[in-house]
């Protein structure tokens, strides 16, 4: 036997951390290798933790709700070595007696857990981590009840509770300050009345909640807006949309319309298709645009690859295929993947005017409204016209105003001019 154990795999290309919702497996049960052990909530997808080994779980180290970085330690398990094919079939079978009296203490030394003089060379869940930090605790000095002498939160709590830690910022060990991703939080408590309802903030909110104050934190942001003319665009979606859902079996919506416009920009100003990267900007090849699904309370970001090969029923039918996988919870790592720049569709709410929070770690985000009939001048004469405002949020780091204003005008330009001579539905 021999003590293993399973850490957070990455779930993304642009993934670093998950939250583990549902734990599938407890303490005690055997599992085979691949069996689900957890479900995990990442800002791109939801997935299943599969096991790594077959064998039985010991010890689960990080509690439903907790967000652990990638390749942190989330569990222990108990495998056979015969289940994980490590027995030496040549050997003389006499020998295996011995083997098996072996005594607890030469097992843990084999499984690299040695105890708790050596358990400063252990890592530190992130819980544990916080917790001793809040309260000034030398994690070096707590006497560890965990496998291999490892420091549970449990200890650090009795020795909170003890009152016998110095409470000294300066006792934590150097590589648990390391290991910490925030601060502790010093906002004051909030005044709960009697009729209030208190929603605790888990899952896809929580992380949406990190996101938003990550990017707005990270990300200088800067915004334009402008006013874009799409009579003609109206007509030609009117004129053929019976025709399309009578062909493809879904209705036309205005959104593939401004996609393919924002695409096809994309392609002359690449700058917006970029990253920040600390001291390199990384300007994306290909153009996969995020395009973001409301579902009840929840947000999803799915992506539509290579848009700028594709035209407009293309899109509406990949558009169509990601919206309908949101809605039923089918979302893979694939279809949330690879987002180069995020449109979001905010016309669909009734919103007229609106500046994005960009899709961190992307470089623009561009709201569409809604499309509003209004009087304007043309001519010198009032003429009613279908107008939609084009608000884009960006990264002052990576875009300045000129080189903005430019792709802006551009969508602009590629859907005022839109007609069946121009695009292919």
């Amino acid at each position: 036997m021999a003590l293993k154990d399973i850490r957070m795999p990455k779930l993304g290309e642009s993934v670093t951390e998950g939250t583990i919702t549902t734990w599938l497996v407890k303490e005690g049960d055997y599992v085979n290798k691949y069996d689900p052990i957890a479900e995990v909530m990442t800002d791109k997808v939801n997935a299943e933790v599969p096991s790594t080994f077959s064998g039985t779980i010991k010890e689960i180290v990080v509690k439903e709700g907790e967000t652990v970085a990638v390749n942190e330690l989330i569990c222990y398990i108990e495998t056979d070595d015969e289940a994980e094919g490590k027995v030496d079939e040549s050997a003389d079978n006499s020998e295996q007696p011995a083997k098996e009296t072996e005594t607890a203490a030469n097992k843990q030394e084999k499984s690299g857990y040695k105890g708790v003089k050596e358990r400063k060379n252990n890592r530190y869940s992130p819980a544990v981590i916080r917790l001793a930090s809040e309260h000034g605790i030398d994690l070096e000095t707590i006497e560890g009840t965990g496998l291999g002498g490892r420091v549970t939160r449990k200890d650090v709590l009795r020795a909170i509770e003890a009152g016998t830690q110095p409470k000294k910022e300066k006792t934590m060990p150097e590589k648990a300050k390391k290991e910490l991703t925030a601060p502790p939080e010093k906002q004051a408590p909030a005044v709960v009345h009697k009729q209030d309802r208190e929603i605790p903030v888990t899952g896809v909110r929580k992380i949406i909640a990190e996101n938003m104050v990550r990017s707005k934190t990270e990300i200088p942001h800067a915004w334009m807006q402008v006013e874009v003319d799409v009579t003609g665009l109206v007509k030609l979606r009117n004129k053929v949309k019976d025709a399309f859902k009578e062909r493809e079996g879904f209705t036309l919506t205005y959104f593939p319309f401004f996609i393919y416009a924002v695409a096809q920009a994309l392609r002359e100003f690449p700058e917006l298709n970029s990253t920040w990267a600390k001291d390199k900007i990384i300007q994306r090849h290909e153009i996969n645009l995020s395009i973001a699904v409301a579902k009840e309370n929840e947000l999803y970001v799915p992506v539509i690859k290579h848009a700028d090969d594709k035209n407009i029923k293309g899109i509406a039918k990949e558009l169509n295929r990601l919206v309908e996988k949101t809605y039923a919870g089918k979302l893979t790592q694939d279809d949330v993947s690879g987002g180069t720049f995020t449109v979001n569709n905010t016309g669909v709410f009734g919103s007229v005017s609106s500046m994005g929070i960009i899709n961190y770690p992307q470089a623009a985000i561009l709201q569409v409204e809604k499309i509003v009939k209004r009087p304007v001048i043309i001519d010198d004469m009032f003429a009613a016209r279908d107008i939609v405002n084009l608000s884009l949020s960006i990264d002052h780091r990576i875009l300045d105003g000129l080189i903005a204003g430019r792709f802006i005008q551009r969508v602009k330009d590629i859907l005022e001019n839109m007609n069946e001579d121009t695009v292919d539905i």
